[in-house]
This record gives structure tokens, sequence and C-alpha cells, in this order.
């Protein structure tokens, strides 16, 4: 392929039939190439998250882990925990958060009894305008056709820059392949027709994978009936992920 990854991918995020990468595909995601049945440009991958339901007990982070074979210590998604006084402005708390081995563990009985607490899952934003592809000098992180923030380890030089970038703290440095990890959205899964390991092991439906482009997928409903939050706003990287009833205090 003499065309670069960074011409392939258009860096303004222009939509590409899936069969450009479905060469690399298993390189990068580690699985074969989706099936001819699947349209990538028919889809625009996201998720929602319900704080109220999350009850911290870790089974996504440890689904994730066992589904894409995670290095000890590291984490593709976790879970904190936000513990905040009742009764004042959101944005002028400052909350105790707490997130132990990324809450693969599930969390220990809160000691505070006069605090609110609820729990956050964090992962990639998978962001439309994401600061970690403006930055990759190589076109390593791209955005896939279907709206999926990706990393081709073949290219990744582990220079970093993308891990500064992120503001989400979502990406860390694979310390076997010294590249570049995160979540993928289980990109190897999605396009086979399944959900991502994460939404399929949570057992109060905290997590939903929603596809913005399909008419029929109850996030619609949900984004009208429901006051929903990206992270960091403020940053405008037209993040995918929300969440419902997002709590102020959380940064």
């Amino acid at each position: 392929m003499d065309i670069t990854r960074r011409d392939l991918f258009a860096a303004g995020g222009k939509l590409l039939i899936l069969a450009s990468v479905g060469a690399t595909l298993e390189q990068i995601t580690g699985a074969a190439p989706p099936s001819e049945a699947y349209q990538a440009a028919e889809h625009w991958w996201g998720m929602i998250i319900d704080i109220d339901k999350c009850i911290g007990c870790g089974n996504c982070v440890r689904a994730c882990s066992n589904e894409n074979k995670v290095p000890k210590g590291y984490f593709r998604t976790w879970v904190e925990r936000y513990e905040v006084n009742e009764g004042t402005h959101p944005e002028e708390v400052q909350p105790h958060v707490e997130s132990p081995e990324g809450g693969i563990n599930g969390f220990p009985p809160s000691t505070r009894e006069d605090l609110k607490s609820f729990f956050v899952p964090k992962l990639c934003n998978h962001c439309a305008e994401s600061p970690c592809v403006q930055v990759c000098p190589v076109g390593a992180t791209f955005i896939s056709p279907d709206g999926v923030v990706l990393v081709d380890q073949n290219y990744c030089l582990g220079c970093r820059y993308c891990i500064q970038a992120c503001p989400y703290g979502c990406r860390y440095l694979h310390p076997e392949t010294n590249t570049a990890d995160k979540c993928t959205l289980c990109y190897h899964r999605i396009t086979k027709g399944l959900t991502t390991a994460c939404c399929e092991n949570c057992p109060t439906g905290a997590r939903l994978l929603v596809d913005f482009k399909n008419p029929k997928d109850p996030v619609h409903e949900l984004l009208r009936a429901n006051k929903l939050q990206v992270l960091k706003p403020y940053m405008a990287t037209r993040a995918k992920v929300f969440y419902k009833d997002l709590d102020g205090s959380v940064r």
C-alpha cells in the first residue's frame, strides 16, 4: 500500500468505505475483517452511561480486561467513585474521587454516610474531533469510517503525544509493545453485530452501545427525553460517550 494512513483517513474525518482498512483490521484490533454485510458508512457508534444504574461492581472492567487482554495494572475502561457533600452547588464542590485498581474488584463500603456517593464509568470518548488524532505525527491514531478511534500499532512510534493530548486520561503505553493502547469500543465485536464486552456484562444495564445513524436506535428517544451530557464539554471534542444524570461535580 503506497498511500499513507494519514492520507487514507483524510484528516478532516471524512467517511471512507471499510474496505480501505479491512486488510489491516486484524493487526489493529486482533479481529478478522468485518463481513461484507457490514456497511461502515451506515453506522456512527457511541455509548450512553446511566449514572443512577451503575453499582460499581467492576463487571465491566473485568470483562474488558478479559476480552481485550489488557495488561495487569492498565485499563481500557475503569470506574470511579465520587463522594460529595449534598446541598452545595455542584460546580463549587471538590469531590473525593477514588478508583482502587480501576474498580476491577468493586469498591469497599463507603465510610462517609454524610456524603452523596455515586459511580462514574469512564473510557475513551471516541471523539469526532479527537485531539489524539490531531497530534499523532504518523497517523497511527485515526477515526474509522463508523466513528471509532483506533490505533494501528504497526505505525505507532510510542511517542506518547496522543496520551498527553487526551483530556480524558483514557490512553496508556502498552508495557509490552511500547505503543499507545486504549478502548476500541470492542470494534471486533460491534462490526459483527455484537455489543461491547462491558455492555454485555453490566448487570444493571448502566451501559448502552448506541448507533447515532440508526433511526430505530433508542438513543434518539433517550436524547429527547433525558438530560444527557458529555465529560468536559468545554474541550469541544464532540465526544460520543453520553452520561445520563451526570452530577455537576464530575470532572
